[in-house]
């Protein structure tokens, strides 16, 4: 997988679009009333309304041209469509570690990562360490507190 590409599963791409349409015909809007109408207050160098409303304008408009220039650029791919003996990006990882405790991992895009629920960026060092992998391989998964070694019991695309 090359590293410029930006991979992402049908439900991430999804949570990108849904916040550039919320910013874009929501808080947006809003705000541009909000700033017009303390614009139209008079002296605009102490007005914390109108100085706020410009900056998070600009914030907004920011966050819109990353998630636009993010979604451009988008390589959407189904992990339920995928069939592989082998761990590749949408794949759902069940590891072992040393201590016996098992871990799930799914690999998802980078805008998508969410350590908490299991999603892990392709690009992170777990993911590299177990991308190209097979069942009941062992993997070395570097950690800044020492290597640790894991077993994988299970890949599954879901």
């Amino acid at each position: 997988m090359a590293d410029d590409k930006n991979y992402i599963t049908p439900e991430g791409f999804e949570v990108l679009r849904k916040e550039y349409t919320d910013l874009l015909n929501g808080e947006r809007p809003k705000l541009v009333e909000v700033v017009q109408w303390a614009a139209s207050n008079g002296d605009r160098s102490e007005n914390a309304d109108y100085i706020y409303g410009k900056r998070r304008l600009r914030e907004i408009d920011k966050r819109l041209y990353f998630l636009q220039k993010r979604m451009e650029a988008a390589e959407v791919i189904d992990p339920k469509k995928l069939k592989s003996e082998t761990i590749i990006f949408g794949a759902t990882v069940a590891v072992e570690n040393e201590n016996g405790d098992t871990i799930v991992y799914q690999i998802v895009g980078a805008d998508e990562f969410n350590i908490s629920l299991g999603k892990i960026s392709w690009k992170s060092p777990v993911a590299r360490a177990l991308l190209g992998k097979k069942k009941d391989d062992e993997v070395v998964i570097k950690k800044p507190g020492g290597d640790e070694t894991v077993v994988i019991l299970n890949i599954q695309f879901k």
